[in-house]
């Protein structure tokens, strides 16, 4: 019983119109403070493949639609499906609420396999909230992407999926 909560979700979203992934709709205003404490609310919680409950634990893009989820705004359950998802933003206008789009662990295949929340504002350091497999320090945690070279050289694109204030 494991899976049935995003399944069930998957294909709720799916009959509402959702298979027209790619396109951003005028989503409910988010409160950016809202957001992050929402999101931080879940610090620490395991990592867990395949899963979007904080019962079971989250993988990176289950956290990310968990979060958008809680305000009523559509997003994608998989992290290769952010590949032409959302409105591509610099990277030096990114805000909180925005997705920033990695690679896998393998940074040399240019495809989508990770994802996280920015909760930093335009002008200060890059730090997003994204659930880990890290060996060391899985699970719900925050990174500064300035302060990570992994990150770095993972980096595919931020993408607007949400108005937050």
């Amino acid at each position: 019983m494991k899976r049935p909560v995003c399944i069930i979700m998957l294909i709720l979203l799916w009959v509402s119109g959702f298979s027209q992934v790619g396109k951003l709709k005028i989503s409910p205003v988010v409160p950016a403070d809202s957001l992050i404490k929402f999101s931080k609310q879940h610090l620490g919680t395991r990592y867990h493949y395949a899963n979007c409950t904080p019962a079971e634990g989250f993988d990176c893009s289950g956290f990310v639609y968990f979060v958008f989820s809680h305000f009523n705004i559509k997003v994608p359950r998989s992290s290769s499906d952010y590949a032409n998802f959302g409105k591509p933003v610099p990277m030096d206008s990114a805000r909180v609420g925005d997705v920033i789009v990695f690679t896998g662990t393998d940074a040399k295949r240019r495809k989508p396999g990770h994802v996280g929340i920015v909760i930093s504002k335009p002008g200060e350091e890059l730090l997003f909230i994204h659930s880990s497999s890290d060996k060391r320090n899985s699970g719900i945690k925050i990174s500064n992407y300035t302060a990570s070279p992994n990150y770095k050289k993972r980096f595919l694109k931020i993408v607007r999926v949400a108005v937050v204030n």
